[in-house]
């Protein structure tokens, strides 16, 4: 399988992290936090960019672009910590509701005014939905109380899983970044820590930890995207590691700011938080492993190069 991203799927994630770097930095997340949440502005420009039509079909008016392309862009909205629910709607909900055959509701979605409600059964709320309110440990990720209906597509879990774990790709970097960052100007002994071996140890293992999650998230959208048998085992296995990597990053960042890094002060809370919310989205990190294990030592996924390079 080729791994490998063309200059324009590069270029297009480029372009949206560049725009979301101007428009949606720290003072904004600030200000959303005091002020209630979701700026109409805010969302009107990831209209206006063409992202709620990423994945809808050419023929209904979208880019027809595919599930690697939108978990790139996901990348991105998690580096940015990004509140407004793009993922939730643009990535999740439609390419569920197109294998559904449910193209007339697409309209509204590529219009940015509608933001479907995606109640299942793993989660006992739902995203920016309807009903009564939830508090998240995330005070940028609006809940409501699922309804005693959910729904329990393996797909539209799977699709949950997925994006969940390329946002937590993108704050496990963006988190690392503000601990580099950070690490270069806070002295101690006359030196910058980030000078100290332990220190570069720790960010070290972070970095690897996150570099080794990517390919696998990338796999696993192309597994969902082409429909094979495996896809179940390789989304867990990209949650897994993405909520493995967010999890030590986010730890880390904290010892290197030191006991101010638990604080509001500190603009890493919001991502931090973020990171804790996602952890536990569409499936807990306990729920991925036991399909892991249970696909391997199952044996319906059997291990060893010879079926791993097959």
């Amino acid at each position: 399988m080729d791994m490998l991203f063309t200059e324009d799927q590069l270029a297009l994630a480029e372009t949206v992290r560049d725009y979301l770097a101007g428009t949606h930095g720290p003072e904004v997340l600030r200000r959303l936090d005091v002020d209630g949440n979701r700026d109409p502005a805010i969302w009107q420009g990831l209209v206006d960019m063409g992202l709620t039509g990423l994945l809808i079909p050419e023929d209904q008016g979208g880019l027809g672009m595919g599930l690697a392309d939108a978990a790139l862009i996901a990348v991105e909205c998690g580096r940015a910590c990004l509140a407004e629910p793009l993922v939730e709607t643009a990535f999740v909900a439609v390419p569920w509701l197109v294998a559904q055959g449910r193209t007339p509701e697409l309209a509204a979605i590529l219009a940015g005014t509608a933001k479907p409600d995606l109640p299942h059964a793993i989660n006992p709320w739902v995203a920016d939905g309807t009903g009564a309110a939830l508090t998240s440990v995330d005070p940028l990720r609006n809940l409501a109380a699922a309804p005693a209906e959910r729904s329990d597509d393996p797909l539209l879990l799977n699709l949950g899983a997925l994006m969940s774990a390329a946002q937590l790709v993108g704050l496990a970097d963006a988190m690392l970044a503000q601990a580099v960052e950070y690490a270069k100007i806070r002295t101690q002994f006359g030196q910058p820590i980030g000078a100290f071996q332990g220190l570069k140890h720790q960010l070290a293992s972070c970095a690897v930890a996150i570099e080794f999650a990517k390919p696998v998230l990338w796999r696993a959208a192309q597994a969902v995207a082409d429909g094979v048998d495996s896809a179940d085992v390789h989304v867990s296995h990209a949650k897994v590691a993405a909520t493995d990597a967010a999890q030590l990053t986010s730890e880390t960042a904290i010892q290197v700011h030191g006991a101010m890094g638990y604080t509001y002060e500190v603009d890493l809370h919001f991502w931090m938080k973020r990171s804790w919310a996602l952890s536990g989205a569409w499936g807990s990190r306990a729920f991925h492993l036991r399909r892991v294990d249970a696909a391997v030592l199952g044996g319906s996924h059997p291990i060893g190069p010879e079926h791993t390079f097959a």
